[in-house]
């Protein structure tokens, strides 16, 4: 089905042109119309607004600039996300630890998998000195040549599921349970860990206010961008997930 927008045509050569930019996506042709979509959506409203079309993306972004003017999020508000989430504030928080992963499988194999995943978590406490050696016999992470260290890190280096295990187990101990995560499910052992210090907010003030401040302009584009959407007639092709 041809898709239009407010009468004007995208076609197949149009996508095909723009797949490469969105290979890395989940759903590249989606992606890539969608993105189509927008840009026509923008340059027609440039238009609409007497804003020049010699370059539709100096265009796009004359409109953008005179729609958009987000003023800076003042102190006050920094201070209040400040305390509102006292934990986003804490500097090196680290930890050393080992792992033993174990991907998850499809169909029968995924039920064997995480069962042999639940037998080496047997094993491993039980006899916490065996870590290294299963971790070498069983995990298919390359940290396994090394006894499954994965040496030292902090916040934000691993993925979330991994990260809140080991931050919410004590230097020592193995974790009382898998750890399922979209690599596979991981056995770990804390090898050490280091408590972070709070970071003042004079500190912190400036990047602060940047970060709140480009999430309001985030917050807005999304909003405008929905409002031009609604208004537009478009045919072949629903923007309800935008």
């Amino acid at each position: 089905m041809t898709i239009t927008v407010n009468g004007v045509e995208i076609n197949e050569e149009m996508i095909a042109s723009q797949l490469e930019h969105y290979s890395d996506t989940p759903s590249p042709r989606d992606t890539a119309i969608q993105q189509l979509i927008l840009h026509t959506l923008l340059v027609q409203q440039a238009k609409a607004e007497g804003i020049a079309i010699d370059d539709e993306q100096q265009a796009i972004q004359a409109l953008l600039d005179q729609k958009l003017q987000v003023p800076a999020v003042d102190e006050a508000s920094c201070r209040e996300f400040y305390e509102q989430y006292p934990d986003r504030f804490v500097s090196g928080d680290s930890a050393v630890a080992s792992h033993i992963l174990l991907p998850k499988g499809e169909g029968l194999e995924a039920g064997l998998i995480k069962a042999k995943a639940e037998g080496i978590l047997a094993e491993v406490q039980a006899a916490p000195s065996r870590f290294a050696d299963l971790a070498r016999e069983h995990s298919t992470c390359p940290s396994g040549q090394q006894g499954g260290s994965l040496g030292q890190f902090g916040r934000g280096q691993m993925v979330p599921e991994f990260e809140q295990a080991v931050f919410s187990t004590a230097a020592g101990e193995i974790t009382p349970d898998l750890v399922e995560t979209s690599f596979g499910y991981h056995i770990i052992q804390v090898n050490e860990r280091a408590e972070g210090s709070k970071i003042g907010f004079d500190e912190i003030k400036d990047r602060l206010q940047q970060y709140l401040t480009d999430l309001a302009s985030n917050q807005a584009m999304h909003e405008y961008l929905n409002s031009l959407v609604g208004a537009a007639d478009i045919s072949g092709y629903s923007m309800s997930a935008q």
